[in-house]
């Protein structure tokens, strides 16, 4: 793979302009199919063959007028008994005409004829449904609800539209720049150069945008949910520039090293090229891995993230070397551009004036490498590998013991759909969620729809007093409204109340009491559905699959890790690293998201429970994030080692080598994830937090200080690998030893 990245590289410099045209091509015409065949994204999140889905169904099918989105508009009087009083009573009866005649209003329920009011007759529930679902509901539909009831509001009342209804896709603004213009100064103080750093976050910004497009464009095809762009967004960028970075890192050494631009970056794409290539690969398996779980938001989230980081590695070893091609040495810092380390000037001739003899475009006659020099052992990565390896029992046990205690709210943590309570303060539904809670209680915005179908009339009617009976007394069950019946009378829909809110975990206890009793009414289906148990259906399969797919995820790092570096140690090492990474973001993340630390810092208004599906995302990121580490930073190590260094050494060179790009790598990513912390969406927030926290315990606590103690300990024995195995594993060559080989291949012999 290396010699192939090598030929690939050195082409695209040669044909820098067709190269840079082509992606230039490939950008507008993604962009001019994003713009036209773009479609709408969903808010809701169904999970097929669940019984609440079943339920939804079922509706769809027999009760239509039912099956649509549902809105509610809480009311508040001015003062307690308005609601009473023939005043209060106009202003309830003209608010739900307005209501009923929205756009994509079907009908709206008056409170005071079905009982919906407060004891103390100030607070009012208006239920409107809705005619299609809530993913089919229009911006402009969506905005005249959230505008009803401006008569009332001049009369003093307050009038709070919520429901299912607002549910919307979440929106990118300014805030989340803050991490690319972050990333930006972190590539400026890593390479010195306004060129270098301009260059790779430009390429990146291409791949992104190319991936973002093209994602877009199949929207018209495929039903995405409202968080995959974003998610696809946010890891397309991150990996985009690491990428990049690591590459044009590499093609600057290579240049100092006194090759020729077309033969540095031919190098550079071979080496740096073949690490990214892997890297990604397995960053895009473990997104796709998703589908395995058979969830599918899930799996269209998984393959719509691996899209855009596919992207984002094409381009790295594509349209990368085109445009250090059009750089030329100015990716280095000014004062490196004249001299390179061998003592010759960039123009060929010596340190003293003379000629040169060496031909640059001829890779044969140049150095392949340069020595270390003393001021390169003295530097940071360096100073801290030997720290490391000196302390490596010490460092081994307080790391494990700190990254232990940071994992311990992680049993504790609880799966939900987001729900309107822990909304942004202020945003709609987040204000009618407040002022129904406030006038009804919690379990009003949590309530729960029982869907009873039977082969005729006859049997739903009998099943339903049954139904009701058995609802009335089930524990925890505050009210049951009256049934609803389908114009031809073989489905009826119970309304229940519940006295907790919808992320209670008595609430869900209560929906397995609920399922438990009715299960056994003859003749009629009984299920129960609405939000709230979609939410737990949801949470309860995301949970089982969970260990699953982390043993899926362990299992593949184990097998990739054996493919690279020809060890048997180094990845299981390798493994339990990602574990611990995993346990302490998990850990971390409950104690701000769910249990309350902190929150503030992160402008966190509610805590409450972890979006369902982000431990299962989490893992899928965080593994192919760690793999990229280990592989920059170990892959050196046996490099080194394989050239005849003891294990010490080659494990303070490989750290010495790549703590430098590997620390600016990681800062940007940490930039860019944690530029979504500044969004308001609950969601999108902890998904940035999470991933953010994740990559810097990770790599700067896992990969450059426990494994440089773990392999110094290990010494020797990191490297065994039964002979049985290592022939029945293919090379893959990450190190580049083929591509050794046949440069050496190409040296002429002097005479």
């Amino acid at each position: 793979m290396a010699t192939l990245l090598y030929r690939l590289g050195r082409g695209a410099l040669r044909r820098r302009r067709l190269v840079v045209a082509l992606w230039l091509v490939v950008l507008v015409v993604a962009g001019l199919a994003a713009a036209t065949l773009r479609g709408p994204t969903a808010s809701n999140f169904t999970m097929p063959g669940t019984e609440s889905q079943r339920a939804l169904d079922l509706l769809a099918d027999q009760f239509p007028a039912a099956s649509g989105a549902t809105g509610t508009i809480t009311v508040k009087a001015p003062a307690d008994g308005q609601l009473a009083t023939p005043q209060g009573q106009a202003v309830v009866q003209e608010l739900v005409q307005e209501a009923s005649a929205l756009p994509g209003v079907v009908g709206a329920v008056n409170p005071l004829q079905v009982g919906a009011v407060s004891p103390n007759g100030r607070y009012a529930l208006v239920q409107v449904q809705f005619a299609t679902g809530g993913d089919d509901v229009t911006d402009d539909q969506r905005t005249a609800y959230e505008e009803v009831g401006a008569a009332a509001r001049a009369q003093g009342w307050q009038v709070a539209p919520g429901g299912e209804v607002l549910g919307g896709e979440p929106e990118i603004g300014s805030t989340e720049a803050l991490g690319v213009l972050v990333a930006a100064i972190v590539l400026i103080i890593t390479f010195g150069s306004l060129v270098a750093a301009g260059m790779t976050m430009l390429n990146a910004l291409i791949g992104v945008g190319a991936g973002m497009a093209g994602l877009f464009a199949l929207s018209g095809a495929v039903q995405l949910t409202s968080t995959a762009p974003i998610l696809a967004l946010m890891l397309g960028l991150a990996v985009g520039i690491d990428y990049s970075l690591f590459i044009t890192s590499r093609h600057r050494q290579n240049l100092l090293d006194g090759l020729s631009p077309e033969e540095a970056v031919g190098r550079a794409v071979g080496t740096a090229g073949s690490a990214v290539v892997f890297a990604g690969a397995t960053v895009v398996i473990a997104l796709a891995g998703l589908a395995v779980v058979d969830i599918p938001f899930l799996t269209v989230m998984g393959l719509a993230a691996a899209g855009t980081v596919t992207v984002a590695v094409l381009v790295a070893i594509t349209l990368q070397p085109a445009l250090l091609g059009f750089a030329g040495r100015r990716v280095l810092p000014r004062r490196l551009r004249s001299v390179s380390t061998d003592g010759t000037a960039a123009n060929g001739t010596a340190a003293d004036g003379t000629a040169a003899d060496e031909d640059d475009s001829d890779v044969t006659d140049r150095p392949t490498a340069t020595p270390t020099t003393t001021d390169e052992r003295n530097r940071f990565g360096f100073r801290w590998a030997r720290l490391i390896t000196r302390f490596r029992v010490p460092v081994i046990l307080v790391g494990l013991l700190g990254l232990g205690l940071l994992a311990l709210p992680t049993p504790d943590m609880r799966l939900a759909l987001p729900g309107a309570a822990t909304a942004a303060v202020g945003s709609p539904a987040r204000v009618a969620n407040d002022l129904t809670v406030e006038g009804f209680g919690p379990g009003f915005t949590g309530r729960l729809a029982v869907v009873v179908a039977g082969d005729s009339p006859q049997a739903t009617s009998a099943a339903v007093p049954q139904v009701t009976a058995l609802l009335q007394r089930t524990e925890n069950v505050l009210a049951v409204a009256p049934p609803q019946l389908s114009p031809d009378g073989r489905t009826a829909l119970l309304g229940v109340v519940p006295k907790t809110g919808p992320t209670d975990e008595a609430t869900e206890t209560l929906v397995h009491d609920i399922r438990g009793a009715v299960s056994g009414i003859p003749d009629a289906d009984v299920l129960l559905t609405g939000v709230t148990a979609i939410g737990i259906d949801v949470s309860e399969k995301l949970s089982d699959a969970l260990p699953i797919y982390l043993l899926l995820v362990v299992g593949l790092s184990v097998l990739l890790l054996m493919l690279v570096f020809r060890s048997l140690l180094v990845p299981i090492k390798a493994a339990l690293g990602f574990l611990l990474t995993v346990a302490a973001t998990f850990g971390i993340t409950v104690a701000v998201f769910q249990q309350g630390h902190l929150a503030d810092l992160v402008g966190l208004d509610t805590p409450g429970p972890l979006i369902s599906f982000l431990p299962i995302l989490l893992i899928g990121i965080l593994f192919g994030l760690a793999m990229d580490y280990e592989v920059f930073l170990v892959s050196r190590m046996r490099e080194d080692f394989v050239h005849g260094e003891t294990a010490r050494q080659a494990t303070i060179s490989g750290m010495g080598h790549g703590a430098r790009v590997v620390t600016a790598a990681a800062l940007i990513m940490i930039s860019v994830f944690g530029g979504f912390v500044f969004l308001e969406d609950p969601v999108i927030k902890s998904m940035g937090f999470a991933l953010a926290i994740g990559v810097a315990i990770d790599a700067f606590v896992v990969r450059m200080t426990i494994v440089p103690a773990v392999m110094s300990l290990l010494g020797d024995r990191a490297w065994w690998l039964p002979r049985w195995l290592n022939r029945a594993l293919p090379n893959v060559d990450i190190e580049g030893e083929g591509l050794r080989t046949h440069l050496e291949d190409r040296t002429p012999t002097h005479v």
